[in-house]
């Protein structure tokens, strides 16, 4: 999850923002600082209790840890009052710093594709080889039982 500061974000971007979120399978509320203590204290992050200042929301997903960070990433960038304040990934709490480095992470579907692609690589070129060892075995025995026919 990421806490962000939406201070002075405008309806139009922050509609936009929901959207992208949602389509992503990511739940984004604004919540009351009390109400967050309260969570983080029965969670364990009661490090996240020293970030709520301003105007703050929280961004999650139940399925994928890295959108949130990801989508959010964005609008920091694009949008100066937005701003990433820290989150909270596989139970350990993470700054702002940590949050921008999760974003660059590749999804998961990409890592798959990258892990796949890792190890098809090495077993095409076996097989290649393979087939070329197979074809250099072939050739002389072609070559000695062709002058024996004629």
């Amino acid at each position: 999850g990421v806490l962000v500061n939406y201070y002075k974000t405008n309806v139009e971007d922050d509609t936009a923002l929901r959207k992208e979120l949602t389509q992503a399978g990511v739940t984004y509320k604004v919540v009351k600082h009390t109400q967050l203590k309260f969570v983080f204290e029965n969670l364990g992050y009661t490090d996240l209790n020293s970030h709520l200042e301003g105007m703050t929301a929280i961004a999650y997903s139940e399925t994928d840890p890295v959108a949130p960070a990801k989508i959010l990433k964005q609008y920091a960038d694009k949008i100066e009052s937005f701003t990433l304040l820290a989150g909270y990934c596989d139970g350990e709490v993470i700054d702002a710093a940590a949050v921008e480095r999760l974003a660059t992470i590749p999804s998961k579907e990409t890592l798959i594709a990258q892990l796949l692609a890792c190890i098809q690589s090495p077993l095409t070129k076996f097989v290649y080889v393979l087939d070329q060892v197979a074809k250099k075995d072939e050739q002389p025995a072609e070559a000695a039982e062709a002058p024996a026919e004629a």
